[in-house]
């Protein structure tokens, strides 16, 4: 055995469970089911489907009162059916794309504040689904673009400026998962055909095609920009084997012949949601209907990662998600925000990386995502790529430069809802109706025009 222990600055990371007081309570969660996320947040607010219709309830994370209820909560109300899946805009803390059981996806204002009362009119419905939606994802760079994924098999590219779709990528099995890449330019998906794609979010053309994993369960996708610090940029997939077993890959996406990680992690039924910390390069694998997180550390050469420790948190979840690496909470070395969503609370968990010292940590905290968009959706589909913006981790720097980007006051306004086609033929109709009504009012009175 080496005596020889890796260096490695995560090896002590651990996640810290609140007390029950400081977890959300007070809300019933819908009962859709599915291997969608459940939850998601911003660095301000946080959604979860609830059991009020087709309900969306938002709510700020920073809040004195954990508990939601009692009562009705007020929601997001417009879809025909359960949400199935939800995103935030990344760029207008106060936008939000729900997609739901009605094959339409909608854009929703958040007012200024948060919900004080329920709003059913949307700021945009997207429709063009033949069946329920089941992904919603925008683009990380380019503002008001956004992806679709629905049981129709297929994937669908929209600008939410002119709101209309501008691709659509066929499959050949559902879809499970959507992933960008950090720049925009790429979309992974995944499907029950065993398949991970990447698309040109333009064209929509396959650019690479290759089977993931061997089962037709549940496969899900992550973008892992620079891997482990170094030059590839890689996809995560987890997925089954032919035996049931959990376990994920890691793809160069230069070269998609083959894997450059395969790990099989245990013998369980429910889906792992995979989550990248770019900052730390820590992997974080969530399972679905288990309360486990296991996080493994990428790096740039083979082997490629290495196991770090695993969270167990003794209730089953329903979803999961991350929070924002710029909502981290630098003072106390918090490397990585989860939270997660079981029958009838929210969790958040902290990821700590233990110091002696209470001073920054620069090494812990390059410069992150700073949730600022450099093109709009008319430029992007013209071609124009994008750049990604980065804002210090630094609390000295951003005390010095103001307001953080995803802070600021969004314009929820710069979309303004346009009217559907069958909604303008019956204006049509209406003023043909009106017309012909006034012409014979003419006629009737011997009137010429």
């Amino acid at each position: 055995m080496s005596r020889f222990v890796r260096a490695s600055k995560v090896r002590h990371v651990y996640a810290q469970q609140p007390k029950k007081e400081f977890c959300y309570t007070g809300f019933r969660l819908s009962t859709a089911t599915g291997d969608h996320n459940y939850i998601k947040a911003n660095t301000v607010y946080m959604a979860i489907p609830v059991a009020q219709g087709g309900s969306l309830a938002v709510f700020e994370m920073d809040r004195e009162d954990m508990r939601l209820g009692p009562g009705v909560l007020p929601v997001l109300d417009g879809h025909r059916g359960p949400v199935l899946d939800f995103d935030f805009n990344p760029f207008h803390t106060n936008l939000i794309a729900s997609g739901g059981d009605d094959c339409v996806a909608k854009v929703w204002g958040i007012p200024a504040g948060g919900l004080v009362k329920s709003i059913s009119e949307s700021l945009a419905d997207l429709e063009g689904h033949q069946k329920k939606i089941t992904t919603v994802l925008h683009n990380p760079v380019a503002d008001y673009v956004l992806a679709t994924a629905s049981q129709d098999k297929t994937v669908k590219i929209w600008d939410l400026d002119a709101q209309e779709e501008k691709c659509t990528i066929e499959h050949d099995g559902t879809l499970f998962g959507l992933s960008w890449s950090l720049d925009g330019e790429i979309l992974a998906s995944t499907s029950k055909d065993k398949y991970l794609r990447l698309i040109d979010p333009r064209s929509g053309e396959v650019t690479s095609k290759v089977e993931g994993h061997e089962g037709t369960r549940t496969m899900k996708v992550e973008f892992c920009p620079q891997a482990g610090g170094g030059s590839i940029d890689a996809f995560c997939t987890t997925g089954f084997t032919r035996q049931s077993k959990r376990q994920f890959k890691l793809w160069d996406s230069r070269n998609m012949n083959s894997p450059i990680v395969q790990q099989n992690i245990d013998q369980s039924a429910g889906a792992i949601l995979p989550f990248y910390d770019e900052g730390t390069h820590l992997l974080y694998l969530a399972g679905k209907g288990d309360s486990n997180i296991r996080y493994y550390e990428l790096v740039p050469e083979d082997p490629w990662q290495f196991y770090v420790s695993e969270f167990k948190g003794g209730t089953p979840a329903r979803g999961w998600c991350r929070v924002p690496a710029r909502a981290n909470d630098t003072t106390k070395c918090e490397v990585t925000r989860i939270l997660k969503l079981d029958g009838n609370q929210i969790v958040p968990l902290s990821f700590l990386c233990p110091r002696k010292s209470n001073l920054f940590q620069a090494d812990l905290y390059p410069d992150a995502y700073a949730g600022k968009s450099t093109i709009g959706a008319e430029e992007f589909f013209s071609g124009k790529k994008g750049k990604v913006h980065r804002i210090s981790m630094n609390p000295k720097d951003r005390a010095a430069g103001g307001a953080k980007p995803a802070d600021e006051a969004s314009n929820s306004g710069a979309i303004t809802k346009k009217k559907t086609a069958s909604q303008l033929n019956k204006e049509v109709k209406d003023k043909d109706s009106e017309i012909a009504r006034l012409q014979a009012l003419l006629k009737e009175n011997n009137i010429k025009y």
